[in-house]
């Protein structure tokens, strides 16, 4: 009877101790693995992969390839531990986004990072294929030493961030986010040359890119501004209202002020007097502005001003 209830009680630890294993990794799963649809798709796949990537699993019940590959997608993100979430969607029951992102076949596996598609395959790939894939996707070593450095910018310690970035770029020159951070660092510690030349090496079409013609537009319009007070330069316009040096000057000053609607329309005054001053310097400053302020109402409407001035 002893040895039975031995038996026994070793069978009840071994289940519960099957269980909790279970417990736990579902749980991990179940962080890692989502299912998404037309009305979580925006929160869940397009604003999550600001933060981390999100590989979305385009299947459907009845495809067998899917059933193929979404147990191996699954098991790595289990893997991976949180380092990308993996999103199924049911394209039988949300045609209107596989239609959406041009799904034409299944399964099709794409990923997001800053809200936009950056990876993709179709068809049941083998683990190593998919590993390598998923591998391309989250932060890697020097990803991670970015992320210190922009930490360390942001704490104002600029000479270790400084440190940081160049010691990924002596190890990887074209990586856009430790060009970014170094040349954010260069502009905090004034060498606004140094950093203007990073910045140009960073490829429009990425993420940091973006950012990178931002602050190229910002550095162009505080070097425009130059030193002179606001009343000086209004007084001088008083007495000359086509003393296009004072007009250009006073804009540049309210540029670099964001106070951007004025000086668009001092900027355009300068181009409608006289569209050649300092090369189209004015010009080329609105341009910097529309850069600065993306889909802002203001931009439209310069715009519009501009090609009338100009045409």
């Amino acid at each position: 009877v002893s040895s039975l209830m031995r038996k026994t009680l070793y069978q009840a630890e071994e289940a519960e101790r099957k269980m909790a294993t279970a417990t736990m990794a579902s749980s991990m799963t179940s962080s890692a693995v989502i299912d998404v649809d037309e009305r979580t798709f925006q929160q869940e796949v397009i604003e999550r992969s600001r933060t981390v990537p999100v590989v979305v699993d385009f299947w459907a019940p009845w495809c067998g390839p899917c059933r193929t590959l979404g147990p191996t997608l699954e098991a790595l993100a289990q893997e991976f531990g949180g380092e990308f979430i993996l999103a199924k969607l049911n394209v039988d029951e949300n045609s209107r986004l596989a239609n959406q992102y041009h799904v034409q076949g299944i399964p099709a596996v794409k990923a997001f990072k800053d809200g936009r598609v950056v990876a993709e395959f179709v068809g049941a790939q083998p683990k190593p294929a998919v590993r390598k894939f998923i591998e391309g996707l989250v932060p890697n070593e020097l990803d991670r030493q970015v992320a210190e450095g922009e930490a360390q910018l942001i704490a104002g310690r600029l000479a270790d961030a400084e440190t940081t970035f160049r010691n990924v770029l002596s190890r990887n020159p074209d990586h856009p986010g430790a060009l970014l951070g170094l040349a954010r660092t260069l502009l905090g510690l004034g060498q606004e040359k140094t950093a203007l030349q990073l910045l140009e090496l960073i490829p429009p079409a990425t993420p940091q890119g973006a950012i990178a013609a931002r602050l190229r537009a910002e550095v162009a319009l505080r070097q425009a501004a130059g030193s002179r007070d606001e009343p000086t330069l209004r007084a001088r316009l008083a007495e000359a209202a086509d003393d296009l040096d004072a007009r250009f000057e006073l804009a540049s000053l309210l540029a670099s002020q964001q106070r951007y609607e004025e000086a668009l329309r001092e900027y355009l005054e300068v181009v409608r007097r006289n569209r050649k001053f300092r090369n189209g310097a004015a010009r080329e400053a609105m341009l910097h502005i529309f850069e600065l302020l993306g889909d802002d109402p203001l931009v439209r409407q310069y715009r519009n001003k501009l090609a009338s001035a100009l045409w």
